[in-house]
């Protein structure tokens, strides 16, 4: 469905986007994507493009690939969902993410065409989960299609840690002031919980991914946020409660037009998941 520029803007108003929507100032800078943290915005563009084709079977009397991830379980954690808007009341119940109360969930933000960060983190979440299974990964998602709602940032924490996941990632996209650009991996902090004793390991796994990212994707670091792609958080529920090595990965700024061009780019998703996947290899190798 197609919206107005100024419904958009009402709908912004409504939700409360600010330049603190990822959670507040963190580290002395301000994040602005809608974490799980405050309410943004919903956008409702979509991803249409399918991931490419899986990979041909070889020809006889050659070797399938090797299956480099065979017995390891990764978690991937879609940042949102696509009806999280309509349901205000769900998404805005509070949970305990043992440093303070939160909501549920939130919408996410947008590019300023409206092609929305959940149909974005869906996307990438999708093309991901194809290449880690080809490389032999037992691969779980936190949601099964764009189209519902949450499930809150608690439950998405509770997916991971009862699948035992060798890694867990939550696939995001900031909604920053829109003159910031570049990418970064948030980790998480130890709070005396149940995160502490991933909070090493997280960061081995976040320093892989960000390497990759770099490498792979050629995103350059945030230029708002962090210290060469890295923030280290202890607000976010999806790290807070995780009892498994989480990262989160903020791809880009939305309301950067940089960054929001190449987001609605197939072939820069691919390469995206494609570093996503190389950086949690890495780590799990």
């Amino acid at each position: 469905m197609n919206v107005t520029s100024k419904a958009f803007a009402a709908a912004l108003v409504v939700c409360g986007l600010s330049a603190a929507a990822c959670g507040g100032t963190v580290g002395g800078a301000t994040a602005g994507s809608a974490r799980n943290d405050s309410p943004v915005s919903h956008t409702v563009a979509q991803a249409t493009e399918a991931a490419p084709p899986a990979a041909a079977t070889p020809p006889a009397g050659k070797s399938a690939p090797a299956r480099p991830l065979s017995g390891k379980v990764v978690v991937i954690d879609p940042g949102h969902n696509g009806l999280n808007y309509k349901y205000p009341s769900k998404i805005n119940k509070k949970v305990n993410v043992l440093t303070q109360w939160k909501a549920c969930d939130t919408t996410g933000t947008a590019t300023d065409n409206g092609y929305s960060e959940a149909a974005f983190t869906w996307d990438v979440s999708q093309r991901l989960a194809k290449i880690l299974k080809e490389r032999g990964a037992t691969v779980k998602l936190t949601r099964s299609d764009n189209s519902s709602v949450g499930p809150c940032i608690t439950e998405r924490a509770a997916i991971g840690n009862k699948a035992k996941a060798d890694a867990a990632i939550s696939v995001h996209a900031d909604g920053a002031p829109s003159s910031g650009h570049g990418f970064h991996v948030i980790i998480p902090k130890k709070i005396n919980g149940p995160v502490d004793p991933v909070v090493d390991s997280s960061r081995r796994l976040g320093l892989d991914v960000r390497d990759s990212i770099k490498s792979v994707a050629g995103l350059p670091y945030s230029t708002y946020i962090g210290s060469k792609a890295l923030s280290f958080r202890d607000d976010l529920g999806g790290l807070n409660l995780s009892t498994v090595p989480k990262i989160f990965v903020e791809s880009g700024n939305m309301r950067n037009p940089g960054d929001a061009a190449k987001f609605q780019n197939p072939a820069f998703r691919q390469k995206l998941a494609l570093s996503l996947a190389d950086g949690l290899q890495k780590y799990l190798n």
